[in-house]
């Protein structure tokens, strides 16, 4: 993995190399078939999808019974099923204050009562678990009916996202505050040797219920032969997966090159040119038996700037200006042709293609690149070189500094490059500033980072997955540039309530020139994802919407020590 986890809660955490450790430990009630394009909800504890009632107000959901947690000392040497009350509790930690949950946005003002919770636990100091609560009710013991105050078809995306995973309550209480570092699912894997930041080994779960895979849609002719050799087949197949945090590029490469990971997921844009001829795998690479494959993994990428930051924040015409023209005088091209070397596609908005409520017919001028035009806003607004050294200040006279934050690697070494070459052109001065990735994530929620490189992989297929990073009471959660503008709050709530249509996308449409006018993001790209695995890797097919698939995967061992040898 590229950059170290924060946290295995699947409450609390939310970045990609986290939550790809808590979709194998933890179980949410759906999944996404591993192989089926397009891709398909399908149970993953539930007996069946949700059964759906009220037109899509009510959801019942069914556990398949007998499914055990991994032993830990908290059920005192007892076997522990999951059951409803588990995803009863695990949703409620999502709405409780006390967690400060990413997740929050999954489920606020959406189940029947929840507003009454939450002021109550704000009240009280407390969340009281045990309170008669009518968005979540325990039928029997292992059957859940949701009820929500407005009808939602798409909701059951919802229940299948990884951070939506059964917790114990017993553990969680056990454990306190360190239970990030103590997960205990029903998943495939549970967790082995732990060093923080840096080695992370999952075991296959010895009590995974018995599950073989059966295609549940139409499967692309190149995964056939895949579907073939899962055919019959028990999983998890691997015993012992070892994931190493690797942030430099270059030891990522040389670890892959000398047989010391099996898998890399993305390849570092810098070896890429090594990789890759045209977009195809080198022969002499794919002579040693190397497999390419390519995701377009729905994602989005941008900066974003801290809307309550005093240098680069507010909402008056002079800071909305100063940010347009940042963003005007940011090269996106030359990111994506230098930095990554053409595997991406520039970013218009939040939305990425193929997602409902993407609108290929959208066009905005609002951020291209156009120094001349940053510097013509620049001086109309006031940011002039007052002193003659070459950089302007404020309005008022008083230095102007732009601060950025990145991760402490010659891939953000390098972006920091180009920001202050494109910043040097327009005469605004920039510093730089560095942490890990964890540790910048704690920062973001905290609103204490004015501008930094960000991004989302796709959570679900449709908009508002994307168009939530700016959703007002999202803030200290995922909306790390802190925007809340009451109108762009109240379109996203009407199209939350609203079914995929050209009326919502035409919500979204609104949504997304509103955030381009007031400019909290310079949208930057959409990337392509390159993965590379040597030939004792079985299996391995990219999904769009997880990025790990573990359980799937086989390794040929005595291949593997062959090419060793």
């Amino acid at each position: 993995m590229q950059i170290a986890e924060t946290s295995f809660d699947p409450g609390f955490a939310s970045d990609a190399a986290s939550d790809s450790i808590i979709a194998n430990i933890f179980d949410a009630m759906l999944d996404y078939d591993y192989l089926a394009r397009p891709v398909k909800l399908v149970p993953r504890v539930l007996e069946a999808l949700p059964s759906v009632e009220d037109g899509g107000r009510t959801y019942v959901c069914r556990l398949r019974k007998g499914i055990q947690f991994t032993p830990d000392p908290a059920f005192k040497g007892k076997p522990r099923e999951l059951t409803a009350a588990d995803f009863a509790y695990s949703f409620k930690r999502i709405l409780d204050p006390a967690v400060k949950s990413p997740w929050l946005w999954l489920l606020d003002g959406k189940l029947v009562g929840d507003d009454a919770l939450r002021a109550d636990a704000a009240k009280s100091g407390k969340l009281d678990y045990d309170a008669p609560f009518p968005g979540l009710t325990v039928v029997d013991r292992y059957t859940l009916k949701i009820r929500l105050k407005t009808a939602d078809l798409r909701f059951p995306y919802v229940l299948a996202v990884q951070n939506m995973g059964a917790m114990a309550r017993e553990v969680v209480e056990a454990y306190g505050r360190d239970i990030g570092a103590h997960p205990v699912g029903t998943g495939p894997y549970l967790l082995g040797e732990y060093r923080r930041s840096a080695k992370i080994t999952l075991l296959a779960n010895p009590g995974f219920r018995e599950t073989i895979y059966t295609p549940e849609g139409p499967v692309p002719p190149a995964s056939q032969p895949v579907a073939a050799a899962l055919k019959g087949k028990k999983l998890p197949f691997v015993g012992r997966i070892e994931i190493s945090i690797i942030e430099e590029d270059q030891a990522q490469w040389l670890a892959f090159q000398q047989h010391e990971l099996d898998l890399l997921n993305i390849v570092p844009p810098q070896f890429i040119d090594e990789v890759l001829d045209n977009g195809k795998l080198r022969p002499g690479l794919a002579a040693q038996g190397i497999v390419h494959g390519v995701l377009l993994r729905p994602n989005t990428w941008w900066t974003y700037f801290n809307m309550k930051d005093p240098v680069v924040g507010g909402y008056t015409p002079a800071k909305i200006a100063l940010r347009r023209a940042i963003s005007m005088g940011y090269n996106v091209d030359e990111l994506i042709r230098v930095l990554l070397k053409g595997r991406a596609t520039p970013a218009l908005g939040l939305i990425p293609p193929d997602i409902a409520g993407y609108d290929p017919e959208l066009r905005t001028q609002a951020q291209l690149y156009d120094p001349a035009a940053a510097r013509a806003l620049l001086d109309k607004f006031g940011y002039k070189d007052r002193d003659g050294d070459g950089y302007r200040e404020t309005p008022d006279g008083k230095p102007l500094v732009l601060e950025r934050w990145s991760r402490p690697d010659s891939r953000a070494r390098q972006g920091d490059e180009l920001w202050k070459k494109n910043m040097d052109a327009i005469g605004l001065r920039i510093v730089f500033k560095q942490d890990r990735m964890p540790e910048l994530r704690k920062m973001a929620r905290l609103g204490k980072i004015p501008m930094r490189d960000d991004g989302w992989n796709v959570d679900y297929p449709d908009a508002e997955n994307f168009m939530q990073l700016l959703y007002g009471p999202n803030t200290g959660g995922e909306n790390n540039a802190q925007f809340d503008l009451p109108e762009f709050n109240k379109l996203f709530e009407q199209a939350r309530a609203l079914p995929d249509s050209p009326e919502r996308t035409r919500l979204f449409d609104r949504m997304t020139e509103l955030f381009l006018a007031y400019a909290p993001l310079r949208m930057t790209y959409h990337r392509l994802e390159d993965s590379v695995h040597h030939r004792w890797v079985k299996n391995y097919v990219p999904h769009p919407m997880r990025s790990e698939v573990w359980q799937f995967v086989d390794v040929d061992l005595r291949e593997r020590a062959a090419a060793k040898r």
